[in-house]
């Protein structure tokens, strides 16, 4: 495996306990951005370009712990979780995967990929009435990231893509729980803005390091490519 220089982790608050910091040699870069942007075909082509370059790399997501993970989805079929129920549902399934995926691998010296973080979990919750300071003390149990890409696009470039998408306007991607429209389109449009808004007041604070996400999916990796392989050389 490559060298990569050292670095100390840090949580965002509190974090989870017994865990020594010290012994994380990986690196946590995470992709952020909405519903049907292309985060998961940037994460598997990236995968593979740090795999041939020698890196072992360990990519993770959303609601894809053993222990939450079925539940959640189970959960939102039914469309019967309240805004804080669902809140605490997705900070269970994190620290199930950061204790037992995410944290191993990064001790491994693994960089680990994450399609989306704790970043999405604020702004859904808080596009949902949670209290801001609250639901960021909640998600306190993450690691910083060493680097947060967020791929982004106006909604107007998002419906054409979800309307190509074989899944169409998703449940709850299209805030159906919140009544902001008529139909699940004029949903989409109103969630997807206030996700937007919010995500944009939250890049300052968590450093996001913003990629146009109107472009092709090739300008848009090579950004990416670029981006990442000066974090590793550590420039």
């Amino acid at each position: 495996m490559q060298h990569r220089p050292k670095h100390k982790f840090e949580f965002y608050g509190e974090g989870l306990p017994g865990i020594d910091l010290g012994e994380l040699q990986g690196r946590l870069i995470v992709i952020e951005g909405p519903d049907g942007i292309g985060r998961s075909t940037q994460i598997g082509m990236l995968k593979s370009w740090l795999e041939s370059n020698g890196h072992a790399v360990l990519d993770t997501g959303l609601t894809r712990s053993e222990l939450a993970g079925m539940g959640i989805e189970q959960a939102k079929e039914g469309h019967t979780l309240g805004p804080i129920a669902l809140a605490l549902f997705y900070a269970t399934d994190l620290a199930d995967r950061l204790e037992n995926e995410m944290i191993p691998a990064l001790r491994a010296g693994f960089i680990v990929l994450t399609d989306r973080y704790i970043y999405s979990l604020i702004a859904r919750a808080i596009v949902r009435g949670a209290e801001p300071e609250w639901i960021k003390s909640v998600y306190g149990l993450a690691l910083k990231p060493d680097a947060i890409f967020y791929l982004r696009a106006n909604v107007n470039h998002l419906i054409p893509r979800v309307l190509r998408s074989p899944a169409g306007f998703d449940y709850w991607e299209s805030g159906m729980d919140l009544h902001l429209g008529d139909d699940r389109f004029d949903s989409f449009v109103e969630y997807q803005t206030r996700m937007l808004a919010v995500f944009d007041s939250m890049a300052e604070q968590y450093g996001f390091n913003v990629i146009d996400a109107t472009r092709s999916i090739d300008l848009m990796y090579k950004d990416l490519q670029r981006r990442i392989g000066r974090l590793l050389r550590g420039i």
